[in-house]
């Protein structure tokens, strides 16, 4: 009982909290509830049984992307008026069709998964460790090598495109 007034206490404040986020007029504001929100979700999975998830939580989103949404706050000037010319290099038709592409892409996903009943579950070899973090270092570096590797090189370029936008800007 304990438990789940602590869990529905923890979902009003993360609600609330991104209410705020999207509804506050200033962006520091804004971000600061952003950090508060990832702070409740960590507690929420120290709450379910997750310790691992919540410290990532905390050092991940609420310590870096808060800080990266942070200095992007600071970068860009907010209080100029919006440019009255448009922009002849856009491509709305493009655009247009890469996103409904998506979204037949995420149609055809849905479908097949409700359409077409799933494999049985097979019972799956136990693991070398034990312990939360130690299963989800194993499973990281063993079965999931590649998408993480993919995720890594994505993220690395992201990152050069975001530098590379910022210099350009100043």
């Amino acid at each position: 009982m304990g438990q789940a007034i602590a869990f529905y206490t923890l979902a009003a404040f993360i609600l609330g909290f991104a209410v705020l986020v999207v509804s506050t007029k200033d962006t520091v504001h804004s971000v600061l509830f952003l950090v508060l929100d990832f702070l409740f979700v960590a507690a929420l999975y120290v709450l379910l049984g997750a310790p691992f998830l919540g410290v990532i939580q905390v050092l991940v989103y609420a310590g870096g992307i808060v800080v990266l949404y942070l200095f992007v706050v600071m970068l860009v000037n907010l209080k100029r008026p919006p440019e009255a010319h448009q922009d002849s290099n856009r491509r709305s038709r493009l655009g247009f069709f890469l996103a409904g592409a998506v979204l037949l892409e995420l149609a055809g996903i849905a479908f097949y998964g409700y359409a077409i009943p799933a494999a049985p579950v097979v019972q799956s070899v136990p693991l070398p460790v034990s312990g939360n973090t130690e299963q989800v270092g194993w499973m990281l570096y063993t079965s999931y090598l590649i998408p993480f590797e993919i995720a890594s090189m994505l993220l690395l370029v992201a990152m050069i495109g975001a530098i590379i936008l910022a210099k350009r800007e100043l």
